[in-house]
């Protein structure tokens, strides 16, 4: 069975920097898009950023210029870093894929479980 595996995240001061890493599990034959979401309180889901198998990134404008996002199509992992963070980062960011199964050879889209960042001031 396909998913995604989060790691990172958690208590981090104003002005530091954060890493998220993504892994995905089972018999995968393609990654496709690999990118980052995350959802506040009593606010909608957002684009962090995203990655594609070429290599094209996007970044939601709250973290341009203070987020980086990597991938190896290989090992199907991708990695965001966010610098300067602010108590407005905080939120709960959820990793998100789009992934073609061995079995299957039609691409679909995955959601791993969220991880909580949490910004002290």
């Amino acid at each position: 069975q396909v998913r995604l595996v989060e790691s990172g995240g958690g208590l981090v001061q104003a002005g530091g920097s954060l890493w998220l890493s993504c892994a995905g599990s089972g018999s995968i034959s393609r990654l496709e898009t690999m990118g980052w979401y995350r959802q506040a309180p009593g606010k909608q889901r957002e684009l962090v950023a995203q990655i594609t198998r070429s290599g094209v990134t996007t970044y939601g404008d709250s973290v341009k210029g203070r987020c980086t996002i990597s991938a190896d199509n290989v090992e199907k992992t991708g990695w965001l870093q966010l610098n300067g963070l602010k108590p407005e980062d905080t939120a709960v960011y959820y990793c998100n894929a789009v992934l073609t199964p061995l079995a299957s050879e039609i691409s679909n889209t995955y959601w791993g479980q969220g991880t909580q960042v949490t910004v002290s001031s």
